[in-house]
């Protein structure tokens, strides 16, 4: 047995939910992510944005059944770790740390870009961008070296103003109500939607920040997952709304022209306000920063635990938050901003870069996917407790293998056609980095030759207490 310093277990299961839906930042991603979804699926975004969320919402019922059995820190990456061996997990650990921390630039220049908007700078320097976006980081390390607890006052409170903004749009979308939608585009292909979904699943997925949060949820194997589902749920439902709104509030065409299509509606509807627009998008971009981060944070946490990364991003400071593995994708995020800021002339690598996140995304998705199904099948079947109340989890099973499948069609699809869309460049990036997962396997390989344990969360045994054991495979 080993003693060391844990996290607190402070979060309750609204704490959870509200990191669930805040993470996922509805209004942000509709801003952000808007325009791109119009020019490929013109009037169809909500139809893309259900494809996608379909396997998602199925992946928050299996994200909660892994949290009943494994609540961990390390969440996807544990359970592959536990489930399908170290070789498969390193791996996945590759492609966890590709899809969070690529995800953390988009967010950190729409952010300084805001502030920077709302001061009355419509076209801020790149110098201005940098140091505001500086300030949006080192504002949500601050938030998120003071612990969870207070990254959940925080996040409530930015929350509260993007719900009373979504509430809003939909009353006054209701007064500039137009019956039919002004088609811009008549039809779409496979192609388009294929690729609009893997964008579609940057703006879906967040919610699954409750997981990584499991060691410091008051009950661990019940408020992790749960949350999650709820998130997701009431995420599905702000979009459901905001687009029904966008699309008979505002012609298909401005939505398609504009690199921000809610402040083209909150100019349609709010002429004389429509600047004010920008203050709960902003609340919105700003949660889903520190949130971005904060399961990075956790992720890095569990990997320097286990060994895998250095010991450094395991230890907690006195708020039980885990500084180094908050300040390295933090610090990692705004040299990014800064080169493509500084240097134009790599902005077009930097967004094929961004562009392969949402790839990675599902990605992660598909292997938590796999291992859901690898799990519920004879490794549950013959582990204690299980085989002696014999539940087995069959509607489940068959839940995992479904969305396999479908995000497996997705990968295919968007490898198939997102070069031609995104860039033709895409799939070189992509295979690039994936390369860089194999080399990681090799050398995660080679430092875990003497070190081959990793640890288990077990809350309902002795909550101060870590058990490091071998690996399968």
């Amino acid at each position: 047995m080993i003693k060391e310093r844990r996290f607190l277990p402070q979060l309750s299961l609204p704490d959870l939910s509200v990191l669930s839906i805040s993470s996922v930042a509805p209004l942000f991603s509709i801003a952000a992510a808007g325009q791109l979804l119009v020019e490929l699926v013109g009037p169809h975004v909500i139809e893309a944005i259900m494809a996608v969320a379909v396997p998602f919402i199925l992946s928050a019922t299996i994200f909660r059944v892994m949290n009943q059995h494994f609540p961990h820190a390390g969440a996807s990456y544990h359970w592959s770790r536990r489930v399908l061996g170290v070789r498969a997990s390193h791996f996945q650990s590759w492609i966890l740390l590709m899809a969070y921390f690529w995800s953390i630039p988009p967010i950190v220049i729409p952010a300084a870009e805001q502030t920077l908007a709302l001061l009355g700078d419509a076209a801020p320097a790149p110098v201005a961008v940098v140091a505001a976006g500086t300030a949006w980081m080192v504002f949500s390390g601050l938030v998120l070296w003071l612990g969870s607890r207070v990254t959940a006052w925080v996040t409530q409170g930015f929350l509260l103003l993007e719900v009373a903004a979504v509430v809003a749009m939909g009353v006054l979308g209701l007064q500039h109500w137009h019956p039919t939608v002004s088609v811009g585009r008549s039809s779409w292909s496979v192609t388009h939607l294929g690729v609009a979904m893997v964008v579609a699943a940057t703006i879906v997925d967040g919610w699954e920040i409750d997981s990584y949060a499991a060691e410091e949820s008051r009950k661990p194997r019940h408020g992790p997952g749960t949350a999650g589902l709820i998130g997701a749920l009431a995420v599905l439902f702000y979009y459901g709304l905001a687009w029904t709104v966008l699309l008979h509030n505002v012609p298909v065409a401005s939505l398609a022209a504009s690199p921000d299509v809610l402040l083209v509606w909150a100019h349609a509807v709010l002429p004389r306000h429509s600047h004010w627009a920008l203050v709960p998008i902003l609340a919105s971009t700003a949660g889903s920063l520190w949130l971005t981060t904060f399961i990075l944070s956790r992720a890095l946490y569990a990997m320097g635990r286990d060994r895998l990364l250095p010991a450094a991003f395991s230890r907690l400071n006195r708020f039980h938050a885990p500084a180094w593995a908050i300040f390295a994708p933090a610090a990692g995020a705004l040299l990014v901003v800064w080169v493509n800021l500084i240097w134009p002339s790599v902005n077009g690598l930097f967004q094929l870069v961004l562009s392969s996140a949402g790839f990675f995304l599902v990605l992660e998705f598909l292997f938590d996917s796999i291992t859901a199904s690898v799990f519920l099948g004879r490794p549950h079947r013959y582990s204690l407790p299980h085989s002696w109340d014999r539940h087995r989890h069959r509607g489940l099973r068959a839940v995992s293998f479904l969305t396999a499948v479908w995000l497996v069609a997705m990968v295919v699809i968007f490898l198939r056609y997102g070069g031609q869309v995104l860039g033709h460049g895409l799939l070189w990036v992509i295979g690039a980095m994936l390369a860089g997962g194999v080399g990681f396997m090799a050398w995660a390989g080679r430092r875990h030759r003497s070190e081959a344990g990793y640890y288990i969360y077990e809350p309902d045994t002795d909550p101060g207490v870590t058990r490091t054991t071998s690996p399968p495979g």
